[in-house]
């Protein structure tokens, strides 16, 4: 499936690249990528550029000038997502399923009504739920271009409502939207954008083969302001702990 924009549609497209042998997959070669898909030009043409906050863009040469457009980044071990949308920046996160004391680091880092409503749930959830919260919160921190900066962990986020869904609004944020696209592989994902309730913005999934890729189409959502690329930053507060 192409990844090129289609006229008058929204789309925001998400490649999700597992590593081999334990090593990354290369961020460079899936910001090139989504590069070429939404600038139009060959992958060999794009550069990638950090902004003066860190942030990534990816950018290429145009008659009488070049284009820049502003990407988001995230890592959990061998993952890479990149994510990207021609109309607008995007916050996208990942992060890995595996063993975490889910309960008592939402007791320390999230609000407290997200806590307890993460504590009544089913106890072979709960760490999905935990990372569902967690990436919600680091895509939306991205869209808004601070992290999680000036208590992003506190920031409330809308009930996890399983995968595959619409974007839903985040609480007292006008404009801004979060949601978790299905992913394979024990992998959570959230995407964020902002926009006018009005508007759909379709979000696609791609899966990096070094080939293009095999694109799923994953709901609707809404549109935004973008993101940094940085590591997960969970182990370090699990560290914390």
């Amino acid at each position: 499936m192409s990844q090129s924009p289609v006229p008058g549609r929204d789309t925001a497209y998400v490649w999700i690249g597992r590593g081999v042998g334990g090593r990354p997959d290369p961020a460079g070669r899936l910001l090139r990528r989504a590069g070429a898909a939404l600038l139009g030009r060959a992958e060999a043409e794009i550069v990638v550029e950090h902004g003066r906050d860190g942030r990534a863009l990816v950018a290429a040469c145009v008659p009488g000038g070049s284009v820049r457009l502003p990407v988001s980044v995230s890592r959990s071990g061998p993952v890479v997502a990149v994510a990207a949308r021609a109309a607008g920046p995007v916050g996208v996160d990942v992060e890995r399923c595996r063993a975490l004391p889910a309960v008592a680091l939402a007791r320390r880092w999230y609000a407290p009504d997200e806590a307890d409503w993460l504590a009544g749930r089913p106890g072979d959830g709960q760490v999905a739920d935990f990372l569902r919260l967690w990436t919600a919160k680091e895509a939306v921190g991205k869209a808004l271009g601070v992290g999680l900066r000036g208590g992003g962990l506190r920031r409330r986020m809308p009930v996890p409502a399983g995968l595959g869904g619409s974007l839903r609004p985040v609480p007292g944020a006008a404009r801004l939207r979060v949601g978790h696209p299905g992913v394979a592989g024990g992998l959570v994902l959230a995407v964020a954008v902002a926009a006018a309730d009005t508007v759909p913005v379709e979000v696609v999934v791609v899966e990096a083969d070094g080939h293009g890729g095999a694109a799923r189409r994953s709901g609707h959502v809404a549109a935004v302001r973008s993101t940094s690329a940085d590591r997960t930053s969970l182990p370090v507060v699990v560290r914390g702990n």
